[in-house]
């Protein structure tokens, strides 16, 4: 009896299951960080928007899913001051942009990812503002510290994909240089951990 039961304790630590090597890692929203930038004919702005949670996954030391949700209620503008720093802000959440009253929250859910070398991934996945989803694909970099990860990628969006018209060529061809540029570009550091 003793030797039967010694033996299935040694084939269960030889042998874990397959959910044994898998573990989910939850996003920090307090240390991660998403920088947005988008271009206009005459200029730039950067500012921030935050995370309202997420998570990624991970089979062994590969990373094998996640997802995030971002509070879009919470744009902020970095690089302007009172009046003009409100206006835009405020323009940004209204529904000639982002609509967040209708819209409160962007998502991404990754769908696939392709390893690409040593902590280095292609992330594919569906993104959704404004109610409508699109497939995007980027480059993301991993750095594991113990039982924690940094994950940093820079992610480019068409916002012409998710109607989001104001100033744009794409629906006013003649715009002239009140144009702004249909692509904005989000910087993001996620930190997770066990």
């Amino acid at each position: 009896m003793l030797s039967t039961i010694f033996t299935s304790l040694v084939l269960l630590v030889s042998n874990p299951s397959a959910d044994d090597t898998k573990a989910v890692y939850k996003v920090s929203t307090v240390e991660s960080k998403v920088v947005w930038t988008g271009e206009k004919l005459a200029g730039t702005h950067t500012g921030t928007i935050n995370l309202s949670q997420g998570d990624l996954q991970f089979d062994g030391d590969k990373l094998t899913g996640g997802s995030f949700t971002i509070d879009m209620n919470s744009i902020v503008d970095t690089d302007l001051e009172g009046e003009y720093k409100g206006k835009l802000e405020g323009h940004l959440k209204s529904d000639d942009f982002f609509g967040v009253a209708t819209y409160p929250t962007a998502t991404f859910k990754i769908t696939s990812v392709k390893s690409t070398g040593k902590n280095k991934y292609d992330v594919s996945g569906d993104i959704t503002i404004k109610g409508t989803t699109e497939k995007i694909t980027f480059p993301a970099e991993l750095v594991v510290n113990g039982s924690k990860v940094t994950a940093t990628s820079k992610i480019t969006v068409d916002r012409s994909k998710f109607n989001v018209k104001y100033g744009s060529k794409s629906f006013f061809a003649e715009i002239g240089d009140k144009v702004i540029y249909d692509e904005f570009v989000l910087d993001v550091t996620l930190v997770a951990a066990k």
